[in-house]
């Protein structure tokens, strides 16, 4: 298992949730609910901030798919901003990963509603705890097959047109 800490980002459309492991890799935990900003880039420079502030190794960021595995819109939004977070964590080094996210919202939605929270009450909540899901899903896969989970994104321009 690599050391460091790792970000687990949950691309909705109007929210993106984001959740941390420790330096080990043994526990991802809630960050922050970041709005999304579908005309602009502030959504894509919070998250850059943060991992800058947690210093972080990767960010892994949720792939949806559907129950039998097919792409879905929802795919192909996620992956476009996989890359664009690339493209904006590269000059930092931080590697992006997708990871198959397959009922992470309904797996979050379930653990708070046994906590008492009611759905209309807790989205940004969901969103953070659904990055948790998808974090400690992705820290669990690389436990065990001691290799880095999901699959790597590029970016959507290559590193040395960024940096011109």
């Amino acid at each position: 298992m690599r050391s460091g800490v790792r970000l687990g980002v949950d691309v909705g459309r109007a929210r993106i949730g984001v959740a941390r492991s420790d330096p080990h890799g043994m526990l991802a935990t809630p960050v922050e609910t970041v709005p999304r900003d579908p005309g602009g880039d502030a959504d894509l420079t919070r998250i850059a901030e943060i991992a800058a502030e947690l210093e972080v190794l990767e960010a892994v960021v949720g792939l949806p798919l559907n129950l039998r595995g097919e792409r879905t819109p929802s795919t192909e939004d996620a992956e476009r901003f996989a890359r664009l977070l690339a493209e904006r964590l590269a000059p930092q080094r931080i590697a992006v990963r997708l990871v198959d996210e397959r009922l992470s919202t309904v797996s979050a939605q379930g653990h708070l509603r046994q906590a008492g929270k009611k759905t209309r009450q807790s989205r940004s909540v969901i969103d953070q705890a659904a990055a948790v899901v998808i974090l400690q899903h992705a820290l669990d896969i690389e436990r065990s097959r001691d290799e880095a989970p999901g699959r790597a994104v590029e970016a959507e321009r290559p590193e040395e047109e960024i940096q011109t």
